[in-house]
């Protein structure tokens, strides 16, 4: 049986509002006090202890979302961002260059249509220098290529659809023809060119000696139609 000790000997005084302290002589006398602070103490722990944030179940997409906006606007601008310093080139035109291996071929056996769409073989008119005038009939060039023609060498000129007739200078003939079916551009593999004359020069034996794809000047031609006549 417990008995007072607040007023006991060794003990310190006790606040007056805790009544009178028995103290028992069994401490199992005490356990259900003690499981009951135990339970009170545990229960006031839990409702203490916090709890961590839940997470919203819409944070992961939206940061995809979010990341995946970023990267399409910083394409965007990389795209859109005006560059300075950087100028296309404008291309520039580049000349025909003469066909690969036309020159040392045989001329091949045309026959092409004069005034009155009567044939005339091409190779019959060797040494001969032909002037493809579907591309521009440019008449001081071909008066300057029949006044430079020697003696024995034919100057002709080749239209497209119908002969073309040139005014050559006084002395000097010119043999206007046509080839409607294209045949000499398709063996050369040189299309015509506006603005331009092409002129080929064939020995007496009907080889292709040169291929001039554009007459800027006598100079192009006239060393090699000198060697015609020889």
């Amino acid at each position: 049986m417990g008995k007072p000790d607040a007023d006991g000997p060794g003990l310190p005084d006790l606040p007056p509002e805790w009544g009178r302290v028995v103290v028992p002589d069994d401490a199992s006398a005490l356990a259900a006090e003690a499981e009951q602070i135990r339970r009170e103490l545990g229960h006031t722990s839990r409702r203490t202890v916090p709890r961590p944030p839940a997470r919203s179940a819409f944070a992961l997409p939206l940061l995809v979302l979010l990341v995946a906006v970023l990267t399409t606007l910083a394409g965007l601008a990389a795209v859109t961002w005006p560059r300075s310093g950087r100028s296309t080139p404008e291309p520039t035109p580049t000349p025909y260059a003469p066909p690969a291996g036309s020159a040392g071929r045989p001329l091949p056996a045309l026959d092409l249509v004069d005034a009155g769409q009567s044939p005339v073989p091409l190779r019959g008119l060797v040494p001969a220098m032909i002037i493809l005038v579907d591309g521009c009939p440019c008449p001081d060039d071909v008066a300057t290529a029949a006044a430079l023609a020697p003696a024995g060498v034919t100057v002709v000129t080749v239209a497209g659809a119908r002969p073309v007739r040139a005014t050559p200078s006084a002395g000097a003939t010119v043999r206007p023809l046509a080839d409607p079916a294209g045949g000499l551009r398709a063996f050369l593999h040189l299309p015509a060119r506006p603005g331009t004359v092409t002129a080929l020069l064939v020995d007496r034996s009907g080889v292709l000696v040169k291929v001039v794809p554009e007459i800027h000047s006598a100079e192009d031609y006239r060393a090699d139609l000198t060697r015609l006549a020889a």
